[in-house]
Formats: C-alpha cells, structure tokens, sequence
C-alpha cells in the first residue's frame, strides 16, 4: 500500500485489523513508475515492485502510539490555532486606536480580559474604560487617559 495524504490510513487499519500483513510504502519508493496514468496502473506497478521485493516496508507504530501520537498532534494545532487568536485579539484594539498593550502586558490574564470583553460589548471610549470596573483603572486614569 502506498502512503500518500491521510487516505490510505482506514484502510490500512481495517486490512490490519483482518489480520492482513500489510507492507505500507513510501510514495518516493514508487516514484519513477511507468505509464502511470490510473489508479489500476499504479496498483499494478505498485504490486509489481512488491512481487520483486523492490519496496521497504515504512514504520507504522503500535495501534497505542498511534493514538496517544494523534491526541499529540491535535493538541499542538489547538495550541498554535490559540496562539493566532490571541495575535488577532492583540492587534484588533491597535486598529481601534486603543493601545492596550502599554497598559496590559498579558490580553489574556484577568484585566486583559475584562478589558476585552467592555470593548465587545462595544465600549469603544477610553475615557469610560478607565472608569471601569478593571484593576489598572487608577493607573490608566494618570497616565494614558487625556481629557
């Protein structure tokens, strides 16, 4: 079986699962494969280069690795999906000319966030953010809110 996208990986478990001995191959390995034009023609050459033992088998881990691999995988991309929202959430007040970032380092700590969340209920008056009820609201009164 050839390894290419996501494809081939039910079929390779339900082939596995059947008790088949399955030889899954690099698609480089079957690369330089002649008149291949269909899908019949690359299963032919395919079986072709096995027959001869021209193909290596890839590793393909225990069924457990699989799955605590895969629940890896998805975290790492939840993380890297969260990071690009928190870049968004911290350059939407910059468009709004809202400099929040001097007053709060962390958008997604407490303040950050009750500072995010005024805006979304469409408080868009600096004057009335510091005012409100935010921990930092002494400190933005000083120093970044002009009459």
């Amino acid at each position: 079986m050839e390894s290419t996208g996501v494809y081939w990986i039910p079929v390779y478990e339900i082939l596995e699962e059947h008790g088949f001995k399955v030889v899954l191959s690099n698609a480089r390995d079957t690369r330089a494969v002649p008149c291949r034009k269909t899908n019949v023609g690359d299963a032919q050459w395919i079986q072709q280069l096995h027959a001869c033992s021209l193909l290596k088998a890839s590793f393909r881990p225990d069924a457990t690795i699989v799955e605590l691999r895969t629940y890896i995988r998805v975290r790492e991309r939840m993380l890297d999906y969260a990071a690009a929202h928190i870049q968004h959430m911290q350059k939407a007040p910059t468009f709004m000319n809202v400099q929040l970032h001097i007053v709060v380092p962390d958008i997604t700590g407490v303040t950050g966030m009750k500072i995010v969340r005024v805006i979304v209920e469409g408080e868009h008056d600096p004057a009335i953010l510091a005012t409100s009820e935010i921990h930092v609201v002494k400190w933005m009164n000083k120093q970044y809110v002009r009459p």
